[in-house]
């Protein structure tokens, strides 16, 4: 079901697996403050439906920004989570090799400034992002 659908965000929960999917949006400068408030449209919704699992699609992503920038879309949306009860963070990987190297630095830059309360890791297939997160 469709929680939430903006030109910048699609938030879709199944409830049955408990898991809530949405695709890592696009970075670009004119963008950063929608996609802020979107984060927080996001947010609302995985604290107002409990949700313990949350399948981040970065596939598809573009960013048109630089990497202090990107960081800190990364840092407010992880900072952010960590207010939830999130559990698992599954991430599907980009397959553009720029896009890649940008996302990898960020999230080991959270990993060391925040202490994530959910596990997080990053797949290449929706089908095995899916299967770990739910798997006890």
């Amino acid at each position: 079901m469709i929680l939430y659908d903006n030109s910048i965000l699609k938030l879709d929960y199944d409830p049955a697996t408990d898991i809530l999917e949405v695709a890592y949006p696009d970075l670009h400068d004119f963008l950063l403050v929608e996609i802020k408030y979107s984060i927080d449209q996001l947010i609302e919704n995985v604290n107002n439906y409990d949700v313990k699992r949350l399948l981040l699609d970065s596939s598809r992503t573009v960013i048109a920004v630089n990497g202090e920038r990107s960081r800190e879309i990364t840092s407010y949306l992880a900072a952010s989570l960590c207010k939830t009860r999130l559990q698992k963070l599954a991430r599907l990987q980009s397959p553009d090799s720029t896009v890649e190297v940008t996302a990898q630095s960020n999230i080991k830059h959270i990993e060391t400034h925040l202490h994530l309360p959910f596990v997080l890791r990053n797949f290449t297939s929706r089908k095995e992002a899916c299967g770990w997160l739910t798997t006890n």
